[in-house]
């Protein structure tokens, strides 16, 4: 495995053993660096043959064991697992008393904050969500990337400090966001990546089907391009047929599709439809030719034919 210098620690850290549920793609990379700057990574707990593989790559030497195991030894508890397993994991392990005081328990789910671990505070422990608005390969790759990502930080009063230095110790940049805010902070964060991830795989795939044979290639600089305007101008970077309200150019578009690409026309349809409204609303685009627009988007693209 390729080593990685230690990030350095706060003045107020202290080293600790840590134990990791969930050797995933986040969970093994977080211990992982957690252990590059500086702390003792005692136990890990993954099921899958993936999760073993990982845990060989990027913790070797730390021991796969059952959930309670690492419960028990961890000072430093990282729960990296999916969101809806999290809240019955943490009632199991209180069930069985398995937190206790001075233990300090973090998640890295982007949907819970602190409330899901109640039980564990109930019991004495310090907790916090530290999640990483980071997509994750499962790889060392990975720890370079950590290096300035805003981690969405959530913990009470007594605990955010110790919060915020984890999340500099794993390079990361502390975001405050408020226990009421996590299910619209981390819808955003999935809608934005997931769902590029989906748009542009449809992309690759209408690319390939019209005898391209570099798809990637082809797309690498537009998307870029585009992200960057996109993330400096918001809806004011819109260009395209969309924008200029080209309707015979999208009914084209829709016929297309369907042919080559039948599963991705009603994307189409919903992206286009929500970015003619971005585009009214922003003033690039007149009210009149969305609405022209909008009745080429209500049309089977498999039956009409392009306006002139």
């Amino acid at each position: 495995m390729t080593s990685h210098a230690a990030v350095p620690a706060p003045a107020t850290s202290s080293r600790r053993h840590v134990g990791v549920v969930g050797a995933g793609r986040v969970g093994a990379v977080l211990a992982a660096a957690l252990r590059a700057a500086g702390h003792t990574v005692v136990s890990a707990h993954g099921l899958s043959d993936a999760s073993r593989r990982r845990a060989d790559e990027l913790l070797p030497g730390v021991p796969l064991e059952p959930v309670a195991a690492v419960v028990e030894r961890a000072e430093l508890l990282l729960l990296a697992v999916p969101d809806d397993t999290l809240p019955g994991l943490v009632q199991g392990v209180a069930r069985h008393g398995g937190f206790r005081p001075g233990q300090v328990v973090a998640h890295t789910s982007g949907r819970h904050g602190v409330t899901v671990l109640a039980p564990a505070a109930e019991l004495g422990a310090t907790t916090m969500a530290i999640h990483p608005a980071m997509t994750f390969t499962g790889t060392s790759r990975d720890l370079d990337r950590l290096a300035g990502t805003r981690f969405g930080v959530t913990a009470g009063e007594s605990a955010r400090a110790d919060a915020d230095a984890l999340v500099k110790e794993l390079g990361g940049v502390p975001l405050a966001v408020d226990e009421s805010d996590r299910d619209v902070y981390h819808a955003a964060l999935a809608h934005g990546a997931n769902h590029l991830v989906t748009l542009v795989a449809d992309a690759v795939t209408m690319l390939g089907r019209a005898g391209v044979d570099d798809p990637a290639a082809t797309l690498r600089p537009l998307l870029q391009a585009a992200l960057d305007n996109a993330l400096e101008h918001g809806a004011a970077s819109l260009t395209g047929p969309v924008a200029r309200g080209d309707a015979g150019t999208v009914t084209a578009h829709l016929r297309a599709i369907s042919a080559v690409a039948p599963d991705s026309v009603e994307l189409y349809r919903a992206l286009a439809r929500h970015t003619a409204a971005r585009a009214v609303a922003d003033g690039r685009l007149r009210a009149g030719d969305a609405a022209g627009l909008l009745d080429a988007l209500a049309q089977d693209g498999r039956t009409t034919t392009a306006s002139t």
